[in-house]
């Protein structure tokens, strides 16, 4: 039989299930290499996915605590677009992917793992990044660390000079 090691999960199994929203909590404790905060605007925030389908997954979330993009105001939803094309710039730049998902998973049956607090995926693509370890082995390979990832990235986004007014 071969073994698969991945000891970074065992910090994710033995975790404590989250209590509050970590969309919430982690932009205020103002620890944001250690939550993998990339960037932060008026509205919404960049954070690096800890738990990532790809390296360099991350999320453009809003400050505000809603549950669909309905409760967002134009505001809102008019600053979500151009850090998303930053981060996808971002991603771009530092990792040179095939192609990329974006998207918001709203509610349980959608995908939503956090349902509470609306969210927007950026997954960076490379082909063949699906291979017979995820199709049959249900196992994906991450080639890189969360922490590695935030390192090659906040570069990029700290050059930006971006700021939502």
């Amino acid at each position: 039989m071969d073994h698969l090691w991945a000891p970074w999960r065992m910090a994710y199994l033995s975790s404590e299930p989250a209590q509050g929203c970590i969309f919430c909590q982690k932009p205020a404790e103002d620890r944001d290499p250690e939550n993998g905060i990339l960037w932060r605007g008026r509205s919404c925030f960049v954070i690096l996915n800890a738990y990532p389908y790809n390296p360099g997954h991350l999320m453009v979330v809003p400050y505000q605590h809603v549950g669909s993009i309905a409760l967002l105001d134009a505001g809102q939803l008019a600053d979500i677009m151009p850090v998303t094309r930053l981060s996808l710039e971002a991603i771009d730049a530092c990792m040179s992917p095939n192609g990329f998902n974006i998207g918001i998973n709203q509610g349980r049956p959608a995908g939503a793992g956090i349902t509470d607090h609306v969210h927007q995926h950026v997954v960076p693509r490379w082909a063949g990044d699906t291979n017979f370890m995820t199709s049959v082995g249900e196992t994906k390979v991450l080639p890189e660390l969360v922490e590695d990832t935030y390192e090659r990235l906040l570069p990029y986004f700290a050059a930006s000079g971006m700021e939502l007014k």
